[in-house]
């Protein structure tokens, strides 16, 4: 269940980081930044892939 929240964290953090990215940076740091964002993105991705594979646990 914890790693589901690693997921759910992963999701804010990416969505965070784009906004930063478009609304305040330019140039390299821009790139940067929205390339951490997709890392994020793609990890919490493979979290909650995992997660719904892995069906319900009892």
């Amino acid at each position: 269940m914890w790693i589901s929240f690693a997921g759910i964290g992963l999701f804010a953090i990416s969505v965070l980081l784009v906004t930063v990215s478009r609304t305040k940076l330019k140039g390299l740091w821009q790139v940067l930044v929205s390339t951490l964002a997709f890392v994020c993105f793609i990890v919490a991705s493979i979290i909650m892939v995992f997660i719904v594979m892995a069906g319900p646990s009892a």
